[in-house]
């Protein structure tokens, strides 16, 4: 039993945990339990003050489109400052990703049966809490929520704050890594991420996932201290990428027929630490045979060949002079694996010692929810 330790829900029924004062509508009969969420409306989910952690947060809403997903926006913010730690969309905060709603349960999010949202991550504050979901839809959402919390007297000094960032590439170039995680800086831990994938459709039934993740540490510049060996690889698995939900690692959405992939990786037992900054990215990187490559190339596909696997070997093309042309009647046969351009979003998890970060805000609606499936 933690000492001078209480436990708050807030809901509907009793927002912002007031000590007794639950359930009070209707003659205590259920009389408050949701609420419409108007086009363009903002509700206060929660708005504490004093030092806690939330533990758990629970949400259900009546639309759960991919459109609705991105339009839903959940800021969240420690301590009284005015820019939220946490600004991202809602589907993708509780692990949807691409808005395409599953059920799986990880050690971080779970949705039992893909009508709900659940997060378990622990979100500590020493000065207040307060968190706001936003409609940014032209449609009325109904919602059902609440959030666990323990509110303490204080917390130690080596307790760090819980950020989320979204990020999309719309701009990116050849050869050009997506960042996960732009640079932050501070002491902290990386948490994690989940991404999602749409891949262009130039690059015909090739594989997208050669691309390695980079965590760049403590000053590291144009080398990373941390580096994977490819996407498939940084989510527990191999030689391809099919459906599964794990613990700490998963791919809840493998869809070949639409070309979209939706997965994750949580560093809860491998944490990643950091003392000075911290940035993560993972190579845009794709791969096939050589006639394969030829062929999506002549049909029009913009891509740079890196590295060729053959039986004798692995050739590393950019460190030859002059790099063979893959039109050459000599360019190595094997698995050729190339820079390509995809369409990446991601969110990064993360802890910092400071309430508030320096990221850019949220991505513009339009740019959230293009290419998503309408249903």
């Amino acid at each position: 039993m933690p000492v001078a330790t209480q436990t708050g829900w807030s809901s509907f029924e009793n927002p912002n945990a007031t000590k007794g004062g639950g359930g009070k509508e209707n003659k205590t009969a259920k009389g408050h339990p949701a609420e419409v969420l108007l086009p363009k409306g903002t509700k206060v989910l929660l708005d504490v003050k004093g030092a806690g952690t939330i533990q758990r947060i629970w949400m259900t809403i009546s639309d759960r489109s991919p459109q609705m997903l991105r339009s839903l926006r959940l800021d969240m913010y420690w301590d009284g400052e005015n820019k939220p730690a946490v600004s991202v969309p809602l589907g993708d905060f509780f692990g949807v990703g691409l808005g395409r709603t599953t059920a799986f349960q990880n050690s971080l999010f779970s949705n039992p049966e893909g009508r709900s949202f659940n997060c378990y991550v622990p979100m500590p504050f020493r000065k207040g809490a307060k968190i706001v979901i936003t409609n940014e839809s032209n449609k009325e959402e109904i919602l059902f929520y609440d959030i666990n919390f323990l509110k303490v007297n204080a917390h130690p000094s080596n307790v760090l704050y819980f950020h989320a960032y979204w990020n999309r590439n719309t701009k990116t170039k050849l050869g050009e890594d997506f960042e996960i995680l732009p640079q932050v800086a501070g002491k902290g831990r990386f948490l994690g991420c989940n991404l999602g994938m749409i891949a262009d459709s130039s690059y015909g039934k090739s594989w997208f996932g050669e691309g390695e993740v980079k965590m760049y540490v403590d000053g590291d510049k144009d080398l990373p201290s941390l580096v994977g060996t490819g996407t498939e690889d940084y989510i527990g698995t191999g030689w391809g990428q099919g459906a599964y939900a794990h613990m700490y690692q998963g791919c809840p959405i493998a869809d070949t027929l639409n070309r979209q992939w939706a997965f994750y990786r949580y560093h809860v037992p491998d944490p990643i630490y950091f003392g000075i900054n911290c940035r993560v990215t993972i190579q845009q990187m794709g791969g096939d045979m050589r006639h394969n490559v030829r062929r999506i190339v002549q049909a029009g596909a913009r891509l740079i060949p890196v590295t060729v696997s053959t039986s004798t070997g692995f050739i590393k093309l950019l460190e030859m002079n002059p790099a063979p042309s893959l039109s050459d009647p000599g360019f190595p046969d094997g698995w050729t694996n190339f820079y390509r351009l995809d369409n990446y979003s991601s969110i990064a998890y993360f802890y910092l010692d400071k309430p508030a970060n320096k990221l850019p805000a949220l991505a513009s609606l339009t740019e959230r929810t293009q290419g998503l499936l309408e249903h």
